[in-house]
């Protein structure tokens, strides 16, 4: 049952420190890469799918991204899914392909987009954090109902925060490697 609560606390801090990664890929650092339009959703044939299974998404210069329908009648749609992200890109459309070129960043844009980071950051702390607190909770009602002892339950408490200090640094890496790409850019 302790080694329960353990798994499921890891896996819980697992989810959050992903989740974050997910979202932080989506946040454009200066340079065009295919991962930008993750969360690009276009409605075709009747359905909503992501963009990237109804095009092919290339990056052939550092400030450019190019998305090519793999079925031409699709190109608008396409074009105007990419209108509708909030992704703040203006698509070129030639009739083949769309082109997207990524505007060089203001030093102003860079500062909002690495407070953005850092509350993102502070998003998945909260979550691991929550994550630890409901395994203690487990473990002392565990301890209270003599599924454990006192000092059994200690000692996994301990084990909780050394996961959480673990899962903790792990997310301030994370937005530190993110806020450096995005100052640099």
């Amino acid at each position: 049952m302790s080694g329960e609560i353990l798994q499921e606390a890891e896996q819980r801090m697992q989810a959050a420190v992903e989740a974050l990664r997910r979202d932080l890929v989506g946040i454009r650092a200066g340079r065009a890469t295919p991962a930008l339009l993750d969360k690009v959703r276009v409605e075709v044939y009747g359905t909503v799918m992501p963009l990237n299974q109804v095009a092919s998404i290339t990056v052939p210069e550092p400030r450019l991204i190019l998305v090519q329908p793999w079925d031409q009648s699709s190109l608008a749609d396409v074009e105007r899914a990419i209108l509708k992200s909030d992704l703040g890109l203006t698509p070129n459309n030639d009739g083949k392909v769309i082109r997207l070129t990524l505007p060089q960043l203001t030093q102003e844009r860079r500062a909002e987009l690495a407070r953005q980071v850092k509350k993102m950051g502070e998003d998945a702390r909260v979550a691991v954090r929550n994550a630890r607190r409901a395994a203690n909770d487990d473990l002392k009602s565990a301890e209270k109902d003599g599924a454990l002892s006192k000092d059994e339950a200690h000692r996994l408490m301990d084990q909780v925060q050394k996961l959480t200090d673990r899962y903790i640094d792990e997310i301030d890496a994370v937005v530190a490697e993110k806020e450096k790409d995005i100052m640099e850019g």
